[in-house]
């Protein structure tokens, strides 16, 4: 069955209607999603690892029994304080690491490429069901449908006032509210460097590379992509589908050919 959705002007206003793609035809497969969003973050890893002469370029030995300390290997020409602890072996002050991080450990996930196409499908055909959208926790007006499309005047933007302005007139303000305020991590994160956690928000599909790209990244949760260089991760952040999603009119066209 041929779905239908409406086109917005950059007030607000609905100016016309036209078909959907197919793509948003295709059933929703969460594990198939979550299956290609964990092979993209796992293949943005850098390996790393430690030397496996570290911890042993030392002339630490043990001084034997009789001395009233225990027998672990010690630097020589140091006493029994802290400064003249253990050496080499692992469990004690001073020793080297155990089980060390191997830098040839295979980090990387493999997917065929018909799963991730496959992935990419159901997570944009997520983005046209308001059930899914609701429930990944993005807040919007009564009144706002999904998919939003919108005319391509969008592209053409290069304030980020003015791309905010668009966002609130669509009824999307709830979520750029959520997203505005900043979250602090839980845990021992928040000594090292990322103590605050943001939400995301909107994800803005342009038909190609556009000049609104710099002017909606500076809005808080909001991304923009165009749509040949969509991924899973950008669909469902956290591997959870259904991400409230803006298009212009020229990336719905585009889509019917990419997933033909």
């Amino acid at each position: 069955m041929e779905k239908k959705a409406a086109v917005f002007d950059l007030t607000g206003k609905k100016v016309k209607d036209i078909a959907l793609p197919s793509i948003f035809n295709t059933q929703y497969r969460p594990w198939v999603i979550r299956r290609a969003v964990i092979a993209s973050q796992a293949n943005r890893k850098q390996p790393q690892g430690r030397d496996p002469m570290a911890g042993r370029r030392t002339s630490a030995e043990s001084r034997g029994p009789g001395h009233g300390i225990s027998r672990v290997p010690r630097v020589k020409g140091t006493g029994t304080s802290r400064a003249g602890a253990g050496a080499f072996i692992p469990g004690s002050v001073g020793g080297r690491l155990a089980f060390p991080p191997k830098a040839e450990k295979v980090i990387k996930e493999k997917i065929n490429k018909k799963e991730r196409r496959l992935a990419i499908a159901s997570a944009i055909a997520s983005t046209g069901n308001l059930e899914l959208v609701k429930l990944r926790g993005h807040k919007m007006e009564e009144n706002v449908n999904v998919p939003i499309i919108v005319e391509d005047e969008l592209e053409s933007l290069t304030k980020t006032k003015e791309i905010k302005e668009v966002l609130e007139q669509l009824g999307l303000e709830p979520d750029l509210e959520r997203a505005a305020r900043k979250k602090v991590r839980a845990g021992k994160g928040k000594m090292r460097g990322r103590k605050y956690k943001r939400r995301r928000s909107v994800l803005i599909v342009t038909g190609g590379n556009s000049q609104a790209y710099v002017a909606a990244r500076n809005i808080p949760g909001v991304d923009i992509k165009a749509v040949t260089n969509l991924s899973a991760e950008d669909l469902a952040p956290g591997t959870h589908a259904g991400r409230l999603t803006v298009y212009t009119e020229s990336a719905i066209k585009k889509l019917e050919n990419l997933f033909s």
